[in-house]
């Protein structure tokens, strides 16, 4: 009898509504995932399974900038939401103001609510702006966000609703235009995050897209051109919580995991931990990214990173300027000359990509002094090297050294700096097309081996990407896109018009770069003939592989005979595409000999 009273008593406290949430995020590419709206949904759906309240839908929807607006702004449509909260950053702003203005103008009693970095700084001047915006929810939105539900549940349901204000961690204005704002809420304690990969199924979802993960949240350091500068509070997730999830993924066998938190070895026990669990379980697949402080890595840390499978670990190093006064300015801490010592030697271990970042348009530096950072920086022969421009993030301690530097930026996002006192925009112009230049010739590993032949006629490696810059505009290589063979190409009409190295040895150092990344079967253009070498090739080739006829070999393997300048004598070269270099994945190439 004690229990059917308690059953009904259960009953009797359940609360069943009929409500839809969409929560909407529009990424940056296809790769990318938004990890923050499916955390918001596994929270709210917690939250509403512990408060026995029934008959609330929370739904996800994903897209990309490079999705006609018309059509996310149909699929959102046909989803009938009642409660619709838009994920905000600086790539998808404007997508947002659109599709919310529409969606309102159609739909007018549908609840809009929107978060992130983009809308949280100045929320009164957003929602002025923005008026179809019902609200904000501003900083960590794991309690906020199912708050919001609930609010809007208990209006659903009763006649007099719990509360009659929004939760904490919002803001909006009143039926007055007088804006309000309720408390932060507090940090959420890392160990209360659900794990939002918990399922294999769920994976499908994730396939061919990077899997975000994050075990701390803040930052110790006060770099004033980046958010996470605000978030002091360093939080850690529990070191076994963490161990169980990563060996999800080891499971899964996933390609990627990109570890988001800002500064991934503030914590050295934290990271040393971490690291000797991938490395112990290692999948021979999985391989995991992580941003670091490189000058804070001591010979422990170091010698375990030594220990790393060839293509298992990836660092991403913040270097942004080798100027002092800039690095004092910017509130930086960083000791350049340990951060060379220890990317070399990490280098040398030749089993870690290591990716360093440079920022143009810092405070106190000209253009000359970002080609002597970038100098400095390119030395230290990282695996790639990324070129960025100074973004005046509302918000962010920049925003306020931006009026008292006079530095000037984009009014819109994503809020690019467009001229300081030191750098005009005819020298910013100029950096992008260096920064083009990077990319194609350096960063895209193509040219590994023609660029440091190019560098050698050069000063200094700022001149040759300068020169390939000017060279590429006065081409007009910029106004179109070309096919891999023609950029080989642009790169020996660059050589015989910008420096002293001889024909033969440019056209032969391209095969050699063109041939380590693929077997293409159609011979460029800018290689020398083979013809004549067709007999001697076949007899080396059945003195290095006896067993299998000479078809079979050029099948597998391509043959290349590279003669002098380039050689000091005539040589048979094979690229085994079997065997890749897991770093840079060109082939792995040895002299044949008679």
């Amino acid at each position: 009898m004690h229990m059917f009273h308690d059953t009904l008593v259960s009953f009797a406290e359940r609360r069943v509504i009929s409500m839809k949430c969409l929560l909407v995020a529009i990424n940056s590419k296809y790769i990318h995932s938004n990890p923050a709206v499916y955390l918001l949904r596994e929270c709210a759906l917690r939250d509403l399974k512990q408060k026995q309240i029934f008959g609330v839908e929370v739904e996800l929807a994903e897209y990309t900038i490079n999705h006609h607006a018309s059509e996310i702004f149909d699929d959102i449509y046909l989803h009938h939401a009642d409660l619709i909260c838009f994920s905000c950053y600086i790539w998808n702003i404007e997508y947002v103001r659109q599709l919310v203005r529409n969606l309102k103008t159609l739909c007018p009693n549908v609840k809009i609510w929107v978060g992130g970095p983009e809308v949280s700084y100045d929320c009164e001047s957003f929602l002025r702006s923005l008026p179809q915006v019902d609200g904000i929810l501003y900083g960590e939105g794991e309690k906020s966000f199912p708050a919001l539900i609930e609010y809007y549940a208990a209006r659903e349901k009763d006649a007099n609703p719990l509360s009659e204000i929004f939760p904490d961690g919002a803001a909006w204005l009143d039926e007055n235009g007088i804006f309000k704002k309720t408390s932060p809420q507090p940090l959420t304690p890392m160990e209360d995050l659900p794990f939002i990969y918990d399922e294999a199924g769920r994976m499908d979802g994730f396939k061919n897209r990077i899997i975000y993960y994050e075990t701390s949240r803040g930052c110790p350091f006060s770099c004033s051109y980046c958010l996470s500068s605000i978030d002091k509070k360093l939080r850690f997730r529990p070191l076994e919580t963490v161990k169980k999830e990563l060996a999800f993924f080891l499971e899964q066998r996933v390609p990627q995991v990109k570890f988001v938190d800002r500064t991934f070895n503030c914590k050295k026990s934290h990271a040393m931990a971490i690291w000797q669990f991938i490395r112990d379980h290692d999948n021979g697949v999985t391989n995991f990214h992580f941003e670091i402080a490189a000058d804070i890595l001591d010979e422990e840390e170091i010698a375990l990173l030594k220990t790393m499978r060839p293509g298992l670990v990836q660092l991403e190093i913040g270097v942004q300027t080798a100027n002092p006064d800039t690095i004092h300015a910017i509130n930086r801490k960083m000791d350049l000359e340990r951060v060379a010592q220890v990317t070399e030697t990490i280098r040398q271990f030749h089993n870690i990509h290591q990716h360093l970042d440079l920022i143009a348009g810092l405070p106190l530096e000209d253009y000359e002094s970002f080609g002597h950072s970038f100098d400095v920086v390119y030395q230290m022969k990282p695996s790639q090297l990324q070129l960025g421009f100074l973004k005046v993030l509302k918000g962010s301690p920049m925003q306020a050294q931006a009026s008292q530097y006079g530095i000037l930026s984009q009014a819109e996002p994503p809020y690019e700096v467009l001229k300081t006192p030191w750098l005009s925009y005819d020298d910013i112009i100029r950096l992008k097309g260096l920064e083009e230049m990077v990319e194609t010739y350096y960063n895209s590993g193509q040219f590994s081996n023609t660029v440091k032949v190019l560098c050698k006629q050069f000063d200094r490696p700022f001149l040759l990407y300068e020169a390939l810059s000017d060279e590429y505009r006065a081409r007009k290589m910029h106004e179109k896109k070309h096919s891999r063979e023609a950029q080989y190409q642009f790169i020996r009409d660059f050589a015989a018009a910008r420096t002293t190295l001889d024909d033969i040895l440019v056209r032969q150092v391209l095969t050699l770069d063109y041939y380590l990344r693929d077997y293409a079967r159609k011979r460029p253009s800018f290689a020398l003939e083979q013809d004549s070498y067709k007999e001697e090739i076949r007899a080396v080739c059945l003195k290095a592989f006896p067993e299998s006829s000479y078809k079979d070999v050029i099948r597998d393997y391509h043959i290349e005979v590279f003669v002098p300048p380039f050689t000091d004598e005539k040589q048979f070269v094979l690229f085994d595409y079997q065997h890749r270099d897991p770093l840079d994945q060109n082939a792995e190439i040895r002299v044949l000999t008679w």
